[in-house]
């Protein structure tokens, strides 16, 4: 196959998509041509579409002008390229686009991996430019490459976001109220503050109706509450609030209820992200953005690469030994179907019991 194709999205509409096909270019000395494997298709997917153009996710890997491609995580292969220790057929975990192929320009390459050091992802974060090989890794097993593609990236933001609040004492709360609570990002939150023991704060997860039943039996949230029963929540308990769902008016409705015990608001993705808003004149704390690789960064400086990925190899097999009670994952083939799994995922319609890879074909 002498083609490389393409699903995008037009950067301003998100609803508006194509496949693209191109021809493949010609490998430049030091680059690599990696043939992607599978990749997972969540709301993480659509929230890198949101905020791209404030974080700069177009630019990982660009199109052509009003065109994006959205970012992923998946596993990919070597095809081609004379990089040494980069044999055809090594295979690794990394940052994607939806795509079938990628050119990479591999520098510090180790047997953990390599960077992709090309000039347009130079002064992007690092932690999107690394690419681990599943041969070093101990911890890789091939029967949970679908549950990698899904949680991992997603889980990793939990594992940080569970860390950035320990790490600032929780804000002096007792509670963490968390938005989209039926979502993996907040489920996996929810997870790792459980694990922290007896002098933890009370998690409380907010959804909607429909899926409370749900959401109660992951097992990992003390109370669950539904959007429309926030004034059910203890006025008078200082609390911080995690918004997962990034609704304006779920957030106004927290901010209102809490007023002043709110200690902090932290805006973590956008699973609601048709009901944005401004936050001007609300109550309480002016909501934040959480971005993970500011806490990645600070801990691979405070704990080393090791130490850190010790810590999240440990949660990560927490998860590992009850997500299988959490979700259905349901394999496309290939990116000519992924448009109405993904107009579902944009608009919110998937069951928080299903979740979406896509395999490509890998004799194409």
């Amino acid at each position: 196959m002498d083609t490389i194709e393409c699903f995008e999205v037009r950067r301003d509409d998100l609803r508006t998509i194509r496949l693209k096909r191109d021809q493949l270019p010609e490998l430049e000395p030091g680059q690599v041509l990696l043939k992607v494997d599978r990749f997972g298709l969540t709301a993480n997917n659509i929230t890198y579409g949101v905020v791209a153009d404030m974080v700069g996710y177009w630019e990982f890997f660009p199109a052509e002008d009003g065109w994006g491609r959205l970012p992923g995580w998946g596993f990919a292969e070597v095809a081609a390229g004379d990089v040494e220790g980069l044999e055809p057929g090594t295979r690794f975990y990394g940052y994607l686009p939806m795509a079938s192929h990628l050119v990479v320009q591999p520098v510090q390459v180790s047997r953990g991996g390599f960077t992709d050091g090309a000039a347009h992802r130079a002064d992007l974060p690092g932690v999107y430019n690394r690419y681990r090989s599943t041969s070093a890794d101990d911890r890789y097993r091939p029967e949970t490459d679908d549950i990698e593609v899904i949680f991992a990236p997603l889980f990793t933001t939990s594992f940080v976001l569970d860390d950035y609040l320990a790490d600032n004492g929780d804000f002096g709360a007792a509670r963490v109220v968390l938005s989209s609570a039926s979502s993996k990002t907040a489920a996996g939150t929810a997870l790792c503050l459980s694990r922290r023991g007896g002098d933890r704060p009370r998690i409380v997860g907010l959804t909607s109706p429909s899926n409370t039943d749900f959401v109660a039996g992951l097992g990992c949230y003390d109370e669950v509450v539904a959007y429309d029963d926030v004034a059910s929540l203890d006025p008078a308990v200082a609390s911080v609030f995690v918004d997962v769902a990034g609704d304006a008016g779920v957030r106004a409705a927290v901010h209102r209820h809490l007023g002043d015990r709110l200690t902090a608001s932290q805006m973590v993705g956008m699973t609601h992200w048709t009901e944005m808003a401004t936050d001007e004149g609300l109550p309480g704390p002016a909501p934040q953005l959480f971005f993970a690789p500011v806490q990645i960064e600070k801990r691979m400086a405070d704990w080393g690469p090791a130490g850190y990925q010790q810590r999240l190899g440990a949660a990560w097999d927490h998860l590992l030994g009850v997500v299988g009670d959490w979700v259905e994952i349901v394999e496309l083939d290939g990116l000519a179907a992924l448009d109405q799994p993904y107009h579902r995922v944009l608009e919110g319609d998937v069951p928080p019991s299903e979740a979406y890879v896509v395999v490509l074909d890998q004799e194409s």
